[in-house]
């Protein structure tokens, strides 16, 4: 073929090219439309439903199981308190009932809460943490419904649960129905953990759940009910009042803290892994402003842990562990959010123990894990990944009982 032939094909060519790659970029021009995606809708509480819930409280006798956390929230970012709340709308309020830490939340993790009145609403409070932790006949006398809203982490061994589930067997015990109001669950995105074994249950895991069951308060009322996990054997009347604009994927910022020593979400987030270091003699930040965001002791390897602080009694820890001494450990506030609970830490931790006798409070450790089997699996040197492998049996049977009750997607 000649020279000037092949020369002018190919420019033939090359244009053919740019002309069809010209009208194709002026064709995704012409037809590209930008995508707007939908602006998700602010989740309301069910404290804020006011219509839902009033008028089932009108002209009755209401006692309320209340804390802190139990706000109506106002356009304004503001929040007023439920009993505030229901007071100004007309409800007559019998008394209050108070779960651990106390009606405003001051109160130290496992210190009792005492039975007084509360100085701004003059309302009786009673006590559900200490020697009491279950409403008796008397203390429901006269009391035609008991309403319930507090802000759950979605933890097994955090024990608002615990006081739900007792209030609950009270209730049914005296015919008297049960008002939940749902709240969104800050962990309720993936489930994991360790189950609860039935010889083990305590005030820090009633039911045999796994550490991180993935419900709000509302939905794991539904299911202690009509699994008939209550004592008795009847069942509670129970309402709830669910949530709008809520899916269990959907981040939730709270904005009290639901007890002094989880002070933001990252601790929140972190809690179900580093609450198993409760059972422990080492410090999980209870003593310093980063409560479930770094663990650490003094009896810790100082050439292994380069990271140190000093805990210290401050708001909600009167008496921290490892109080005044230079501790040995990990700061992990800058974790990515947790989607599954992790034993790794606790693990290292162990490993490099100075003193392994001395690492577990073996009767706490277990309440929390909810076995004894966890404890020797660290004792063993079983890896984590095998470790956390063991719970998946449990976990799945427990999400084929939980998918019947839940309420949101």
């Amino acid at each position: 073929m000649p020279f000037l032939f092949r020369f002018k094909s190919t420019v033939l060519c090359l244009s053919m090219v740019l002309i069809a790659c010209g009208q194709e970029k002026n064709k995704v021009k012409t037809t590209t439309q930008t995508v707007v995606a939908p602006i998700a809708k602010e989740i309301v509480v069910a404290a804020n439903r006011t219509d839902r819930y009033l008028p089932l409280l009108k002209n009755k006798n209401i006692a309320v199981v209340a804390n802190q956390t139990s706000v109506v929230f106002k356009p304004n970012k503001t929040t007023v308190h439920l009993v505030d709340t229901l007071i100004s709308s007309g409800i007559k309020i019998s008394k209050v009932f108070a779960p651990e830490h106390g009606f405003r939340g001051n109160v130290d993790a496992g210190e009792m809460v005492k039975n007084g009145i509360d100085d701004k609403t003059g309302l009786p409070l009673i006590s559900l943490y200490g020697k009491n932790k279950k409403p008796t006949k008397e203390q429901l006398a006269n009391i035609d419904l008991v309403l319930f809203d507090i802000q759950d982490v979605g933890v097994r061994f955090y024990t608002y649960i615990a006081t739900l589930q007792l209030v609950m067997e009270a209730c049914a015990d005296t015919n008297i129905p049960v008002l939940v109001l749902d709240r969104p669950n800050p962990n309720a995105h993936y489930v994991d953990g360790p189950t609860m074994e039935a010889e083990h249950t305590s005030f820090l895991g009633m039911t045999q759940i796994p550490l991180v069951y993935g419900m709000t308060i509302g939905e794991y009322a539904n299911m202690i009910n009509e699994e008939g996990w209550l004592s008795s054997s009847k069942k509670a009347n129970l309402t709830i009042v669910k949530l709008e604009n809520y899916t269990h994927d959907t981040p939730y910022n709270l904005a009290i803290r639901p007890s002094p020593n989880l002070p933001n979400n990252t601790a929140i987030n972190l809690y179900p892994s580093l609450g198993l270091f409760e059972g422990t003699t080492v410090n999980a930040g209870r003593g310093t402003e980063a409560q479930f965001q770094r663990f650490g002791a003094s009896f810790l390897d100082s050439t292994k842990f380069f990271f140190k602080y000093t805990p210290a009694p401050n708001f909600g820890s009167k008496n921290p562990k490892e109080n005044g001494k230079l501790c040995y450990g990990m700061d992990l506030s800058n974790i990515p959010k947790m989607n599954r609970v992790t034993i790794k830490w606790i693990k290292t931790a162990y490993d490099n123990a100075l003193n392994k006798k001395a690492f577990f409070m073996t009767n706490s450790f277990t309440k929390h894990a909810g076995n004894t089997t966890l404890q020797q699996q660290i004792i063993d040197g079983i890896s984590a990944e095998e470790i956390e492998a063991s719970w998946q049996p449990g976990v799945r049977a427990f999400k084929a009982i939980r998918n019947k009750y839940l309420i949101y997607d």
